[in-house]
Parts: C-alpha cells; sequence; structure tokens
C-alpha cells in the first residue's frame, strides 16, 4: 500500500535481499542447505521481490541449494550471482535461476591492483556478458563494484553501455562503506538522470552508515534496496532488511506490504543459522526496543504507546516488557503488581520502591518476579510486626 504524501519518486521500491550471498559471505558464517533453503522460504513469505541466492559457480553444495530454491516456485525472483565471465552465467543457467547479478570493479583502485587491467577492458567483458546474459532472457543487474570510490565520468560510461547491452539494473556498491548519504544521493541522482537505468542501492557498514546510505539512494530515485538479515555481510556487513523496511514505512511512509510481523522470527532464525548473536539493543527486533525500566519512559508507555515507541512491538513480532529496577517509578511498581493481582496502596508502593531500588543496585540488575514477590512478603512481614509492638 502507497500512503498519500509519498514523493513519487519513492513509490516503486522493490527489496532485494542478499543474505544467502553477500550474507553467508560474513567471516565465518556458513549456512548448511537446508538452512539457505528455510531461509528463502521465509523471506518469500516475508514478501521480498528478489533473493540473491548465492554464486551457482562455486558449485557443490552452493549450486545445489540454489537449484533447490529455484525449483521450489516460491513466487519470487531468484538470482545467481556472477563474475563477468560467459561460464559463470552457463552455471547460473544451469540452476534455474531468473536473474542474474554480473559482478566488476569499476574503482580504478580496484582495475589496477585487483583485475590489474584498464578500464576499456572492464567495459569490454561487461558488455560482453550482459548481451550473453540476456541472449538466454535472463534479467541483468550489472554490479559496479565499488562505485563510491569510482571516477564519475566512468561510472556514467559504464552505466551507459550496461543499458545499451540491455541490463535491466544498475546496482551502485558502496563496497567498502565509504560513503555519506549525501554524496550517494548526489551520484544516484545523476547516474539515473543522465543514463536514465533503473538503479539499486547496495551499502556496507564500515561507518556505521549503511541504513542511511540505503535510504538516500533510494530518495535519489534508487528503485531497489540490496539487504540482508540482520545487516550480515563482508566485514561490518551490509543495510539491514528490517531497518530499510520499518525506515520506510514509518519515516517515509511508504508501506511495501511486508509481513512485518515475521521481521523478528526470520532475525531470530538467520542469527542461529549464522552464529550471530542478535544484540539485546538491535534496532527493529532487538527485545530492549520495546523493554522498559525508566520511570519517566515507563509512565509514559503505560499510559500511551505512542510516547515511547515509533511502532507497536507485535509488528515486529515482538512484545512490550516493563522491567523493575533502579531507575523504575511508582507506577510502574503499582502496574507490575497488578498483574499479579495486587493492588498496592500509594504507601506500599513507596515502601516497595525503596527496597526495589536497594536490591537493584546490590544485585547490579533489575529484578525477577520471584524477587519482587519476595520484598512483597517482607514488606508485608515488617508491616505486622510493627502492627504488634
Amino acid at each position: 500500500m502507497i500512503e498519500k504524501g509519498v514523493p513519487l519518486i519513492m513509490k516503486n521500491v522493490f527489496i532485494v535481499d542478499t543474505t544467502l550471498r553477500d550474507g553467508e559471505q560474513t567471516a565465518g558464517v556458513v549456512f548448511a542447505n537446508e538452512e539457505k533453503v528455510q531461509i528463502a522460504k521465509m523471506l518469500a513469505e516475508l514478501g521480498v521481490y528478489q533473493i540473491e541466492a548465492g554464486i551457482p559457480t562455486m558449485g557443490g553444495d552452493e549450486k545445489e541449494a540454489i537449484k533447490k530454491i529455484c525449483s521450489l516456485d516460491l513466487g519470487v525472483s531468484v538470482m545467481g550471482w556472477n563474475r563477468a565471465v560467459i561460464s559463470d552465467i552457463d552455471e547460473s543457467l544451469d540452476c534455474g535461476v531468473d536473474a542474474v547479478a554480473i559482478s566488476i570493479s569499476t574503482s580504478d583502485i580496484h582495475i589496477k591492483h585487483k583485475l590489474k587491467k584498464d578500464r576499456e577492458w572492464v567495459l569490454q567483458s561487461m558488455v560482453k556478458a550482459t548481451q550473453y546474459a540476456k541472449k538466454s532472457k535472463l534479467y541483468v543487474s550489472v554490479n559496479a563494484e565499488d562505485a563510491s570510490r569510482s571516477d564519475m565520468k566512468f561510472l556514467l560510461k559504464f552505466a551507459k553501455e550496461a543499458k545499451e547491452a540491455g541490463a535491466d539494473r544498475l546496482r551502485y556498491c558502496d563496497t567498502v562503506g565509504m560513503e555519506d548519504p549525501f554524496s550517494i544521493y548526489e551520484r544516484i541522482k545523476i547516474i539515473i538522470e543522465e543514463v536514465g537505468i533503473d538503479v539499486e542501492t547496495h551499502t556496507h557498514d564500515d561507518f556505521g552508515m549503511a541504513t542511511a546510505n540505503t535510504l538516500a539512494g533510494i530518495k535519489a530515485g534508487a528503485k531497489y534496496a540490496g539487504v540482508t538479515v540482520n545487516g550480515l555481510g563482508e566485514r561490518a556487513g551490509n543495510a539491514a532488511l528490517e531497518e530499510v523496511i520499518m525506515a520506510l514505512k514509518y519515516i517515509y511512509k511508504l508501506d511495501l506490504g511486508i509481513k512485518t510481523e515475521m521481521l523478528r522470527e526470520i532475525c531470530e532464525y538467520v542469527s542461529s543459522a549464522s552464529g550471530r548473536p542478535l544484540p539485546l539493543s538491535k534496532a527493529i527486533v532487538g527485545h530492549n526496543v520495546f523493554t522498559h525500566e525508566s520511570g519517566i519512559h515507563t509512565d509514559g508507555v503505560l499510559k500511551d504507546s505512542n510516547t515511547y515507541e515509533s511502532f507497536s512491538p507485535e509488528e515486529v513480532g515482538l512484545q512490550r516488557q516493563i522491567l523493575i529496577g533502579k531507575h523504575s517509578g511508582k507506577h510502574a511498581i503499582i502496574a507490575k503488581f497488578k498483574e499479579y493481582g495486587i493492588e498496592l496502596t500509594a504507601e506500599e508502593s513507596e515502601k516497595m520502591l525503596e527496597k526495589v531500588r536497594a536490591l537493584s543496585v546490590q544485585l547490579k540488575r533489575s529484578l525477577f518476579d520471584k524477587e519482587l514477590m519476595y520484598l512483597y512478603k517482607e514488606m508485608k512481614e515488617e508491616k505486622g510486626n510493627n502492627a504488634k509492638s
């Protein structure tokens, strides 16, 4: 659903998930075949537009998993990643993908030191591979690797030749996360205006700006957002799927029809499969996003959750938690004991608050339910003893 007030340039945005390719390139991460298939199923159910399933030319288990994903007919586009090499594309075709990413470096530092070639070789290799893929009726994304450090004139030439060769879109890769939202906005805007090719943002988080850079690229007119679940990816990772989707929905008022209530579930699954713990304070899906202890915050949330929450926890598959500890206030104490069926008086809530804060400082944490009931029992016993004396 597209809401009123959304800039026309942002109304057609498609999520391209590369958890199974760039996400698995995280150092030390390997998905078992059944995990790759399960992640693909979950992404399809979630509602992404395209799944970059892996690198077919690796062969073996990688190719077997991609073939399996393609055979399931999940109702989403399935892409294989390739170098600008004909044999790579043949391997992708053999898997049954409907789309290919053809990746080649465009920055002089990569061309000189990694490829040990020149710009003309890059253009010729990209054009040849793109034309070959289009003859096979594949959707083609031409990936400009290290686009953010590429000479702008050459990048424009690269994009123009890609379009003329039949490429369906250009993937603008901020490969080492060196760009900021202002520069990526300007460069993508220029490419779209001067070349007229669809653009995908593919950003890395080396400076903590991957999600912001992706949103800036979309605001500049990019129609495709390359993301990974939990922001997995090379080095510091990629733009996080859950962050981009929810930022588009709530900051830019652009609802992509994604089943956001599945976000926590898929983030937990990928966390387990990758062996990378999901931080408590992870944006969007971390438990702390909807956990409150501070007295002022808790009081506000108890009165109206919108005071300190941008969206409801249920929308991303979580639940709100009110913790009782050092920073709690009387209203939180009263509300917590109501959950136990106990109505505290004003005097009792004051005494309980004193006890809670003292024990919380002693234990250096918030308190468990059993500990709260112990304090309540202690308070009642003290009250009874005082009455006797």
